[in-house]
């Protein structure tokens, strides 16, 4: 049965989305999926299902309207795919926790950056359904605007390393 992660939108950030982890756990146990786990507080669960990634995405969105009254966004990776977004870094000296991993729902548009507006020297770089960023003075005080991750999640690259972890080791258990 194949593995999942799935990343919530604005999940428990900045006091928005409040659905605890294990409420979280528990509502992807009652729809079915098995083998559930969390991390972290942000919105990131590994689970086994044997339906197709759109019935895994339909079912999961669905019970998250119904729990939280609108649906916080899921964006559906396998490890295979998070994998490739974490050894992908173009910034190989950037610090893991500095360098946020943009997950998007389809492949952003051609001119995804040209409003793209870094005064704190920021780097970006689009890679398929990612946008990696680079904060070299970290995220918290960054005035980036970047229109085109509004309807993506980001995670920073030690979280995405330890979910590909997560997932390995559900694949081989």
């Amino acid at each position: 049965m194949p593995v999942y992660v799935a990343l919530l939108r604005a999940v428990n950030v900045g006091g928005t989305g409040t659905l605890s982890m294990a409420g979280l756990k528990a509502l992807c146990e009652e729809i079915g999926f098995t083998d559930v786990k969390t991390y972290i507080q942000s919105g990131n669960v590994l689970f086994r299902s044997d339906k197709d990634e759109a019935a895994v995405q339909k079912n999961l969105e669905e019970a998250l309207t119904l729990k939280m009254g609108r649906s916080p966004g899921v964006l559906l990776r396998s490890r295979r795919e998070l994998q490739a977004a974490a050894e992908g870094s173009p910034f190989p000296h950037a610090k893991p926790n500095y360098l946020l991993i943009n997950f998007l729902p389809e492949h952003p548009t051609a001119d995804a950056l040209d409003k793209l507006v870094a005064p704190g020297g920021e780097e970006v770089h689009v890679a398929g359904k990612e946008i990696y960023v680079h904060y070299p003075d970290g995220s918290g005080r960054s005035k980036l605007k970047l229109p085109a991750l509004k309807a993506g999640t980001s995670r920073n690259l030690n979280t995405v390393r330890k979910l590909v972890e997560m997932a390995r080791e559900m694949e081989e258990g």
